[in-house]
């Protein structure tokens, strides 16, 4: 991939959410906007809810460390009953360049941001 050097001043950088992954019910999205104990008691309500056995908390970027700790916030509550399964992914990520001057060709940008996948779930009864 070839380097392009651009100006700072001539474009606007404008970052695109990430792809829509699939919503189940029991997904649960982290990021670093709404407050940790309110994600916590989201997490905490669908467990206890008793429909469902399992969740999942995603994290991408800075709210990775966010998803670990919400998931062993879990676990010490559960008093060790519930148990972690965590899986690590790279996300591909597209920024967009807009031109401050008209008459410019606007830009992507293509990145890639560390993601992180915990199953929060009960194990089988034996």
């Amino acid at each position: 991939m070839e380097a392009v050097e651009m100006d700072p001043v001539e474009f606007t950088l404008r970052k695109r959410l990430p792809r829509k992954l699939p919503k189940r019910r029991h997904d649960v999205y982290v990021n670093m906007k709404t407050d940790f104990r309110a994600q916590l008691a989201r997490c905490q309500k669908l467990l206890d809810g008793g429909a469902q056995r399992e969740i999942c908390v995603h994290g991408l970027g800075l709210a990775i460390n966010r998803a670990i700790n919400i998931a062993l916030q879990l676990q010490s509550g559960s008093q060790g009953a519930l148990l972690l399964a965590a899986n690590t992914s790279t996300v591909e990520l597209v920024d967009d360049l807009e031109p401050e001057e008209a008459g410019t060709e606007p830009l992507t940008h293509t990145r890639n941001n560390s993601a992180i996948h915990i199953k929060v779930y009960y194990p089988d009864p034996q």
